[in-house]
């Protein structure tokens, strides 16, 4: 599938990828989590093949910062925040006026973010977080400390890093050859703020993994989300991804 881009609001090139035929369904935008970019997340875990057998069209961005996406160092430029008016942006680009929503992990962030404010959001699915979006504002940063994840990232020799949890991050990223200095600009500057879930308008979904230490009491998030309702899912915060449930909810929740 060919990748194309787009210039968003600040100037950062954002490549995409589309799927799948347009249809009288609204086209499905999957936004990933840190680290991966919507190859790892949402091709290689089956979502995308699903979604299109299902007669959907399908839209992915890598995050700026990551993927085939251009990826600056400065700080300044991150935040879920600024990767909310991506995806608005996108949206205008593609000329979508309805679309379904998913993200996972800080994914879930930027999709709650743009739903709470945009009403072209038909229907909204979330994973990889829970109560943290309310007692943390965005991920929760209790279980993995951002610090730890910076420290990670940085370091010279992977051997060094004591925090198991923040070296599978460090790991992933030399698995997937990220941008280390682009990755830690996003972790300097994650959202910590309040996120309007009062605001959001459509039916939403919240997948969590049990066993899930950044999606701790995802029922406190459901509750505070109107229409949301809560599919729990075998395993930890990347386990999850691969219990059939989690491919199955989306696409049957969207249909």
């Amino acid at each position: 599938m060919a990748v194309r881009s787009f210039i968003s609001w600040d100037g950062t090139r954002i490549a995409y990828q589309e799927w799948g035929e347009r249809s009288e369904l609204p086209a499905v935008v999957l936004h990933h989590g840190f680290v991966v970019d919507a190859q790892a997340n949402w091709v290689a875990t089956g979502v995308v093949e699903a979604l299109t057998a299902a007669g959907r069209a399908v839209i992915a961005a890598d995050a700026r910062g990551h993927g085939r996406s251009e990826k600056p160092h400065d700080p300044e430029r991150y935040g879920e925040q600024r990767m909310a008016r991506d995806l608005a942006t996108l949206l205008d680009t593609t000329g979508a006026r309805q679309v379904d929503l998913v993200g996972y992990s800080m994914g879930a962030i930027v999709a709650l973010i743009l739903a709470s404010k945009d009403t072209r959001v038909r229907r909204l699915v979330i994973g990889g977080v829970g109560s943290g979006v309310i007692e943390c504002g965005g991920v929760d940063r209790r279980a993995v400390s951002n610090e730890s994840i910076i420290e990670a990232l940085g370091a010279d020799d992977p051997a060094s890093i004591d925090s198991p949890e923040a070296r599978a991050f460090r790991t992933l990223a030399d698995a997937l050859q990220a941008d280390r200095q682009a990755l830690i600009a996003q972790a300097r500057s994650i959202y910590r703020g309040r996120i309007a879930l009062d605001q959001i308008t459509a039916p939403t979904l919240l997948l969590a993994g049990e066993t899930d230490p950044l999606a701790v009491r995802p029922e406190t998030l459901t509750k505070a989300i109107p229409n949301a309702t809560l599919q729990p899912l075998a395993g930890n915060h990347i386990e999850a991804l691969g219990d059939p449930r989690f491919t199955r909810s989306i696409v049957d929740f969207l249909a």
